[in-house]
């Protein structure tokens, strides 16, 4: 549906933002779980080229009668990443990366895996290059195992978090440094200095201002901040968010 392509676009934007590319050159990414080849569209937009790797014969013949212009490759990542050592200027993965935590086969050990995926990526990356994982863990273990190998791989980074406080804005990205440890990137909308924007909590309690479909209540302040949140990023004019933003008013006599 559109609406899932458009989620895909704006995922794949800030995948390929997070990887901090240098702007006077055109760079070779990696693409893990290219699908049918909607975030390659956004890497050839910005001038990049690109190769996708996907599991699904499907999905790719989707890419090719598209004629999408980045090559692509039939493999499972969960065999390892089969190109040359520091061939790519960087890698991106839209909603791949966890289904590496499920054992499909009998033979299959995800951590085994995962450790595979990453440790073959490391050395198909550039030093000094980024990966950018997107991806939707089930659970905090999940997340725990997942980064857990690509640190035993040989990556630095850690989880940058976009919009922790939202149900549904909530995004999981895996930004990995070979090589050199950068600073870590902010997650989007997260306000507070003090927060760790790459400690991902998982938490059962229900938050303040939810109702039970997990939106925030109506005019709350909560509610009137997203709201905001949402028409900047949509490049509108809004008022800046003071201590009155959300404040009820006494009533009128």
């Amino acid at each position: 549906s559109s609406r899932v392509v458009e989620i895909q676009s704006q995922m794949s934007e800030r995948a390929v933002e997070l990887l901090g590319l240098p702007e006077d050159r055109p760079c070779l990414l990696l693409d893990v779980g290219c699908g049918s080849g909607l975030s390659g569209d956004y890497i050839s937009e910005e001038g990049h080229y690109w190769i996708g790797m996907d599991i699904s014969p499907a999905m790719l013949d989707v890419a090719v009668e598209r004629e999408v212009e980045g090559d692509l490759l039939l493999a499972d990542v969960g065999h390892g990443i089969p190109f040359r050592p520091g061939m790519f200027d960087g890698c991106i993965s839209i909603s791949a990366v966890q289904w590496l935590c499920n054992a499909d086969k009998k033979s299959h050990s995800p951590p085994k895996r995962l450790y595979r995926f990453f440790s073959t990526l490391y050395t198909a990356l550039a030093r000094g290059s980024r990966a950018v994982l997107q991806l939707y863990p089930e659970n905090s273990e999940q997340l725990e195992l997942i980064t857990a190998q690509a640190m035993r791989a040989g990556f630095t980074g850690g989880m940058v978090v976009d919009y922790p406080n939202s149900a549904k804005a909530k995004k999981f990205f895996l930004c990995l440094f070979v090589g050199t440890s950068g600073t870590l990137p902010k997650g989007l909308g997260t306000t507070c200095a003090n927060e760790e924007p790459h400690q991902a909590k998982f938490t059962n309690e229900r938050t303040r201002f939810r109702n039970a479909k997990g939106k925030s209540v109506k005019k709350s302040r909560d509610w009137i901040l997203e709201k905001k949140e949402r028409r900047r990023r949509q490049g509108k004019e809004v008022r800046a968010d003071t201590k009155y933003t959300g404040r009820k008013r006494r009533p009128h006599f």
